[in-house]
Formats: structure tokens, sequence, C-alpha cells
């Protein structure tokens, strides 16, 4: 191992011990303070300076893009992923295409997720080719970055990251709930967490309007083609509520789900999902024309990859990043780049990577990870439920306007009727949360021969607490990388005996739900989904009151350093049902207020 500078510092136990080197780095060093360096990737870079450096461009590094280009703060920011839009972020479900038929859009998630951690497989191929080389798989030796150090009965198989300008917002559903009260942390305060949310939600342009026919001439709603009553949405809706009678207060009744988006004014049977793109916001994205190469406000280099930091000590015993060591991946170029502030906000688990990289080894890094197990099923519509739509007075006329165009038609339900986007949310005796609506996943696409019009998907979200035994750590041997050739991670997670009392518990009410709603669909029946398949990771690199027990402290500044800052869902310290990205953009509002202002 090789280290720059005079000190390596390193985190062990909660205390910094320096360790002098054996040899520098192959560019000269900073300074001739203790300055941790890169070891051993590069004979040549280019050196830059910029003022605030963000690494990931999905909703966390665009919120802080956001809310620092307001304080006046020059952004600089990378990803290791490509531009896939005219627009940088775009929610791709924005096209026609899926606009028209949301089924095909489950392509297009698949192909944007990348598995994180996928163990050996030493199976055997008994019909090959007797002719052909067949390997020996339980030799120790890697391929196909499978990663020999994961236990399968441990691992999160479907966990994934998305690698391309927008980050997941590129794919996501959009669902953007407010954490329960009993599941957000208490370093932010109610007021605060109040006035956070709402910031957060403009930026997101959230709201649950959209599919509200209530609500057709507020922020967001809309009629599509000319359609003031959404059927569906009543029906799926007033199913539940008359299910669930005791969930009758504003925040636990069925409702609809609030969603980042809004329905065009112009064309409302298309919506403008928000995608990274609208965190910019207009004026950000315009900064983007400016024709300087390393210059003007704002900068975004696709397919830049950030490995590592490297910092050095201040006279104040505190650590300050110097410069970020970051490859042009196609030009195989290294870049040295100097930032007043350094963002790193490349997700739940790639965030901790860096760091880890970087021997940024505080003993809460990676560890107190929580995830979500996933209970799915997907109904057909009872036939008692759709006859009753032609006996609602208020439908009547839709219904019969209908079929005089489409007298063959014998669901009565308008192809423009707008899909299902219903909620039930966490409350305090009901520890889960609950999407009941139609959209594309990696997972419960719907075959040709079945009309969507008549499928509800019901997602059931569970939670786990943070404990100190589950975690994702990152391997230190040379021939174990991922494809990007960073430390391979490895998950140790298992729910506790009560997790999976509840997570039981919790199936059984999305039994109760899916009975009174309709059949289950062949090949969908209720069944938990693969472990990391809700792509909801928090905890990894978690907020905190000391460095013992969390990597950032309440506005998100990585512990000991004076310019670093963590965006991610992973800042996030306790368990939660929901979506939490929501909650972690609120979080990176937090941190940006702490966050001086340019000059």
């Amino acid at each position: 191992m090789r280290f720059a500078g005079l000190f390596r510092h390193l985190y062990t136990k909660g205390a910094l011990l320096s360790i002098k080197p054996k040899t520098s780095i192959p560019f000269a060093p900073v300074s001739s303070s203790g300055v941790t360096g890169s070891t051993d990737i590069a004979e040549s870079f280019e050196d830059l300076e910029v003022d605030v450096l963000i690494v990931g461009s999905g909703p966390l590094g665009c919120t802080f893009a956001r809310k620092l280009y307001e304080k006046d703060r020059k952004i600089f920011m990378v990803d290791a992923g490509a531009k896939l839009s005219q627009v940088p972020g775009w929610h791709l479900k924005n096209s026609f295409l899926y606009q028209r038929n949301v089924n095909e859009f489950t392509g297009v998630i698949e192909s944007h997720l990348h598995k994180l951690s996928v163990p050996q497989n030493h199976s055997v191929v008994p019909t090959l080719d007797p002719g052909a080389l067949q390997v020996d798989e339980t030799k120790p030796y890697i391929t196909n970055n499978a990663n020999p150090e994961q236990n399968p009965y441990f691992n999160l198989p479907e966990a994934s990251a998305t690698y391309c300008v927008g980050g997941m917002a590129t794919h996501w559903t959009a669902c953007t709930p407010r954490e329960h009260p009993s599941e957000r942390t208490d370093l932010i305060t109610d007021e605060q967490w109040d006035g956070l949310y709402q910031a957060a939600e403009k930026l997101l342009n959230t709201n649950q309007n959209m599919f509200d026919d209530t609500k057709i001439d507020d922020f967001g709603g809309g009629a599509p083609d000319g359609v003031t009553h959404f059927i569906r949405n009543h029906l799926v809706r007033d199913t539940l509520r008359s299910t669930y009678p005791d969930l009758n207060r504003k925040e636990t009744i069925p409702q609809y789900l609030p969603l980042a988006g809004v329905r065009r004014k112009d064309a409302p049977e298309f919506i403008t999902w928000s995608g990274a793109d609208t965190v910019l916001g207009e004026e950000l994205l315009n900064a983007l024309e400016t024709p300087n190469k390393f210059g003007g406000q704002f900068q975004l280099k696709e397919m830049w990859q950030c490995r590592e930091l490297v910092y050095e000590g201040t006279d104040r015993g505190t650590q300050n990043v110097r410069y970020a060591i970051v490859r042009d991946l196609l030009n195989k170029k290294y870049y040295r780049i100097n930032a007043h502030t350094v963002i790193i906000a490349a997700g739940a688990v790639l965030t901790p990577q860096i760091l880890f990289n970087s021997r940024i080894q505080p003993p809460a890094l990676g560890h107190y990870l929580c995830e979500q197990p996933l209970a799915f099923c997907q109904v057909v519509l009872l036939k008692s439920l759709v006859d009753s739509i032609q006996d609602n007075p208020e439908w009547q006329k839709i219904v019969e306007k209908y079929q005089r165009v489409h007298p063959n038609d014998p669901i009565p339900i308008p192809l423009s009727d707008p899909s299902p986007q219903c909620w039930i949310p966490v409350s305090d005796n009901r520890p889960w949360h609950c999407q009941i609506h139609r959209d594309a996943f990696s997972y419960g696409g719907v075959g040709p021969n079945v009309d969507t019009r008549l499928i509800v998907d019901l997602r059931w979200f569970g939670k786990m607490e943070p404990r100190f035994e589950n975690y994702v750590d990152f391997s230190s041997k040379v021939d174990n990388k991922d494809t990007f050739g960073m430390p391979q991670p490895t998950f140790h997670v298992e729910l506790s005996d009560d997790e999976g009392a509840v997570a039981h518990k919790m199936m059984g009410d999305m039994l109760v739900a899916a009975k009174s709603l309709g059949g289950f669909l062949p090949g969908a029946e209720p069944c938990f989904q693969p472990p990391g398949l809700s792509l909801h990771i928090t905890g990894t690199c978690r907020m905190g009151k000391s460095e013992g027990d969390s990597v950032v402290d309440g506005h998100s500044k990585v512990w000991g350093f004076e310019n670093l800052y963590l965006g991610s869902c992973g800042v996030i310290p306790t368990g939660t049902a929901c979506n939490p990205t929501l909650t972690a953009m609120a979080m990176a509002i937090h941190a940006c207020e702490q966050i001086p202002a340019g000059n």
C-alpha cells in the first residue's frame, strides 16, 4: 500500500491514528502537512480549481446544487453515468410511448439497475457441449464481477445502483410521502421538519392532485381528454375506506398518493414526472449552456467518476478535503479537483464506498443499514366492483358516452381513465407503507393478454430498526473490485425475529386489501420480493450526535471534517417504511442552511 504526504489518517475505533507512509503517491503532495493521497491510479493528471464539487447528479446532488447556487456558490458536478436525455436528469417515463403504455417502461427500469453484490455461482452446466471449455468455478478467481466474499444468506440480492445523470429519478415512481413522525430523527425539530418538507416538496412539485378529480384546477391537476371523473381512483380508494373503517383520520385514511409531477396544462392526459432536472430548476439548467470549458456558475460532467478524496489536517485539529481524484472514464484521463466544499451524493452504498476508498472509515460507516421488506401482489378487479361502475349516477353519462364510441368494449372504463394511485400511510399501529396503484417497476409486468384497466398493484413496505450488526462493507482485496474498479460492496443483513413477525403481519394486512379489490392475477400471487428490491436503503452514513455511532452531524457534515458533506438516503438514521427520497432531500436542504454563501 502506498501513502501520500507525511501522514495517513485512519479512523480506528473512533480515534484518529497517524501512520508514517512508506512511499509517496505518483504525483507531488499538495502541502507538507498531513495529506492523504491516492494509491496507484495515475501517472499524470490535470488540476482543476472549483468552488463546490458535487459527486452524483440524482435528486440529492441536485438539491445541494440548487440550494447552493441560490447562495451564489459555483457548482461543479460529476457523475459516473451517462446523460440519457437532452435535458439532463429528465424522467424517461415522460416519453410518449411510456405515457401511453406504462407496461413498456418495465424493461427500461430493469436495464438501468446495476446489482451491487452478486455471489459466485459454483453450479455446473451439465448441458454444455462436451467439447467446450467448462471452467471449474470452485477455484479462487473472480469472473463476471461476482463477489466471492458475499454470503448469499445475508445478501441484499436486488440492491442496485443506477449509473446515469439523474440517477434513479430517471425511472422512479416519484412517490414522495413524508415520514410518519415516529420515524423521524429528533436531531431536527418538528417545526424544522415541516419547513424542510415543504421546501423539498416545492423542489419536486409533489402533490396529491394529479389523480384526484376534485382537484382538477389545483396545482398538478388536470382533466385528461376532458375527463372530469376518475373512475378507478374513486373505486379503489372508496373500497379501501370501506375495508378499513377504523382508518378515518386525515393522516391515516386511505387517500391518493403524494407524487412528484404535474399534468400538462396544454395536454392534461400527459404527466410531466419530476426528475433530477425538476430539482435543478430552469435557471440552473440554463446555466449549463455556459460555453466555458470549466467556468460558469454550473458545470456537469457525465461519465466522470470520483474515486477518492485526499485530505489534510488543519491547525484546529480537524481535516479538510484538499482535492478529489476524478477519472474521465471514456478518455481515461485523471483530474485532481481542488474544491472549497465537497459533497458526496452517490447513493446509500456508493457514497460510503467513496469514503472507504479514501480511508475515511469511522466505526459507523456502512453500519446501521436499514432495508424494507416488500410484499407484493396484483389483482384483477372483482366483477361486482366493475358492475357497480354503471350503477353510479356520477359515472353513468361518462360510461354511456364511451360505450357509444366503443360499443364492443365489455369494460365500462374509458381508455383515458387515469390509473389508480392510492395510499394507506404509516400510522402508530400500522408500521408499514401501502401503495395500491398501477405503475411500472422492475417486476410486476402484465402480459399482453390482460386488460391493464382491470389490474391493481399492491405493494406493502415494512421497515427495519437500525442495528450495528446490519451493514455493508467494502473489500480490501486488490482482485475484488466492482465494474468501475472500486472496492466491491458486500452485504451482511438479516431481519430480527420481531421484524420478521411484523413483516408476517404486514402480509396478512395486504391480503385483506387484496381480497376486497379483486382476484389474484396468475403469476402475481402474494409473495415477499427479494431483499433489496425496494431500493430504499438507509443508515449507511447516518446522521447522529457523535462520531462513535454516526458518520455525519446534524447538518450532514462528516465528523472531523470542515468541508465534507454527504447527501444520501444513507444519511437517514432511523428505520422508515416509506420512500425515503423526500426525507433525504429535506435533510440536504437543512445541510445547505449551514454551508456558507459565496462571496
